[in-house]
């Protein structure tokens, strides 16, 4: 299970996120962003969060950890926003944590260079979990010391929104197209080679257990928690062996144009060309030197 913390200061609301997460301060002294129960998204954005997040720590990829935070709506008495007032009013209880990532800032594609392999490794786990969520418009990648980091799973495995449907849900394919980063060539298959494998009944059982009971209790057509666990392991598992067929990663069409704006298609390729033309030109170099020895 994750690791429960008492909020113990109410920092600041992050306007950024639609459902209005804030920056606690909890009795661990750690520092960390709440989602909220109360948020309209409602539990299953947590859900997703920590099922996802966690599957993602397991498989390399760099999350913030997680934790779950109990939360006495009385902290923030002191806080003159009405709407954030009623949203802790409305979130009394266990909420999700993610570890602050103090001086990290958002990803930008025309600023940062991502190698082939670590795209490849993450537009695969976004394909498998199905995240609509990390396009140019909204990366949702945060560099930190140099690193990428994921975050905000919320709006992924959309098929737990309509549990008759999930499998049917789960075995459609995903458009990489308008991922953040397409451009950088990400190499699929070899992140599927190396990934889906590990991704095992047991792995996702594991993740699945993580996710408190309270966030599953009363779950239509399911009798249990546990159920419901089961529930999200069987189209991750088998979504997890062939998903890496049915990612597309097309360039625009007349039917099918990119939504991406000009100023970033325009200058993407330029850049990349530039670092292609300047690893020839220092292999060049290298050539002449040993030459001239």
């Amino acid at each position: 299970m994750l690791q429960e913390v008492v909020a113990t200061r109410y920092v600041t609301p992050l306007r950024e996120g639609g459902s209005l997460p804030g920056i606690v301060e909890a009795d661990d002294l750690g520092t960390y962003v709440m989602k909220f129960t109360g948020a309209g998204q409602g539990r299953k954005t947590l859900v997703a969060e920590i099922i996802c997040g966690e599957l993602g720590r397991r498989l390399g990829l760099r999350v913030p950890e997680l934790v779950t935070i109990e939360l006495d709506p009385v902290i923030g008495l002191a806080e003159p926003d009405q709407e954030v007032q009623e949203l802790l009013k409305a979130s009394g209880g266990l909420n999700l944590g993610m570890d602050y990532l103090p001086g990290s800032f958002g990803f930008d594609p025309l600023a940062y260079e991502v190698g082939a392999a670590e795209a490849g490794r993450i537009v695969w786990f976004d394909a498998l979990i199905n995240n609509v969520d990390r396009s140019w418009r909204n990366p949702n990648l945060l560099v930190w010391h140099g690193d990428l980091w994921l975050i905000d799973h919320g709006a992924t495995m959309i098929w737990h929104h309509n549990w008759p449907g999930a499998q049917a849900s789960a075995a459609k394919p995903y458009n990489a197209s308008d991922h953040v980063l397409a451009p950088f060539g990400p190499d699929i298959a070899a992140a599927a080679a190396e990934l889906a494998p590990l991704v095992t009944e047991e792995l996702l059982t594991e993740v699945a257990a993580d996710v408190p009971d309270v966030w599953l209790a009363d779950e239509p057509g399911f009798d249990s928690a546990d159920e419901v666990r089961r529930a999200y392991v069987a189209p991750l598992l088998a979504r997890a062996a062939t998903v890496h067929e049915r990612i597309t990663l097309d360039a625009p069409t007349a039917t099918r144009p990119s939504q991406a704006p000009g100023w970033l298609t325009d200058r993407l390729p330029p850049r990349r060309k530039q670092a292609a033309g300047d690893d020839r030109a220092a292999a060049a170099a290298r050539t002449g030197e040993e030459g001239g020895r």
